[in-house]
C-alpha cells in the first residue's frame, strides 16, 4: 500500500505534462506497475478540462466553443501525447511492411493519414462534448470524466495482454503488466464511468453501452495493430485510448 502514491505520481508523470517529478520516489517504480494508476491520469486531466467546461459555459460562450476548450485543455495538459500517438500509427497503417510501418511510425513527420485521423477522431470528441453541452455542463463534464478515465484502463490492458512490436521505445520498455494491476485499471476506469453515467438521460443503459462501445473501439485497434505491426508500441496505446474516448462521448448521445 506504501507504494501506491509513488506508482500514481509515476502515471501521472507519463502521460501527462504535470510537474510532478518531484514527488516520484526512488527508486522510480515501473510502468507496468503504475500501469493500475492510467485512469488516474485520465480522472485528473479531464478534471481539469470539466472546469473549464463549466466555466466557459457559465460566462455563455456557444457549446462548440466550450467544446474546443475544453478538449484543448487535455491536450495541454497531456501535452498531445495520446494525439500523437494516433497520427503515428494511422501513417503507419500506409506501409506495405510490417518493418516499413514501424519505419514511418518513427518519423517525425506527419502524413496524410495521420491529419486525417486527427480531425476525424478529435471532430467527434468535440462534437459529441458540444451536444452534451446543450444538455447541461456538468453532465458533459462528467461525461468527459468518466470515457477519459476509463479509455486509459484499455492502455493497461494493452500492455498486459499485447506483445511489444519493437525491442526498443515504450511498448518494451514499460514492461508485461500484470493482469491483476491491468483489472485494477478497469475496475477504475469503469468506476468512474459509472458515476458520470448517473448524471446523463440513460443512465444504466449508459453503464453498459459506454464500456461496450469503449472496448470495442479498442479491441479493433489493438487486432489491427497484432496484425500490422505484431503487438503494441507507444503510438498503439495512444490510438487505442484516443478510439476509446472516442466511442464512449459517442455513447453518451445515445441517450439525450
Amino acid at each position: 500500500m506504501a507504494r501506491l502514491p509513488g506508482e500514481a505520481a509515476t502515471a501521472l508523470v507519463w502521460l501527462t505534462r504535470l510537474p510532478l517529478g518531484a514527488a516520484l520516489p526512488r527508486p522510480i517504480p515501473s510502468l507496468a506497475l503504475a500501469a493500475w494508476a492510467f485512469p488516474l491520469a485520465g480522472l485528473v486531466v479531464a478534471s481539469c478540462a470539466g472546469l473549464v467546461l463549466i466555466a466557459a459555459a457559465a460566462i455563455g460562450l456557444p457549446s462548440p466553443v466550450v467544446a474546443i476548450l475544453a478538449i484543448g485543455t487535455m491536450v495541454w495538459l497531456t501535452g498531445g501525447i495520446h494525439e500523437d500517438g494516433l497520427a503515428d500509427f494511422a501513417d503507419g497503417c500506409g506501409g506495405a511492411t510490417r518493418e516499413r510501418s514501424l519505419e514511418i511510425m518513427r518519423d517525425s513527420r506527419i502524413g496524410s493519414y495521420g491529419v486525417i485521423a486527427l480531425m476525424m477522431v478529435i471532430g467527434l470528441r468535440v462534437g459529441a462534448v458540444s451536444a452534451l453541452v446543450e444538455d447541461g455542463s456538468v453532465s458533459a463534464a462528467a461525461a468527459l470524466i468518466g470515457a477519459a478515465a476509463f479509455s486509459r484502463s484499455g492502455m493497461a490492458v494493452a500492455l498486459a495482454k499485447m506483445p511489444a512490436a519493437r525491442r526498443d521505445g515504450l511498448g518494451r520498455e514499460a514492461g508485461q503488466v500484470p493482469v491483476a494491476r491491468a483489472a485494477v485499471a478497469v475496475i477504475l476506469g469503469f468506476g468512474a464511468l459509472a458515476l458520470a453515467a448517473l448524471t446523463a438521460k440513460g443512465g444504466i443503459a449508459i453503464v453498459l453501452l459506454a464500456p461496450l462501445a469503449c472496448a470495442a473501439a479498442q479491441l479493433f485497434l489493438a487486432r489491427m495493430a497484432l496484425r500490422r505491426l505484431g503487438g503494441q508500441t507507444g503510438d498503439v496505446l495512444g490510438a487505442i485510448q484516443q478510439a476509446g474516448e472516442a466511442a464512449c462521448l459517442l455513447a453518451f448521445l445515445t441517450w439525450r
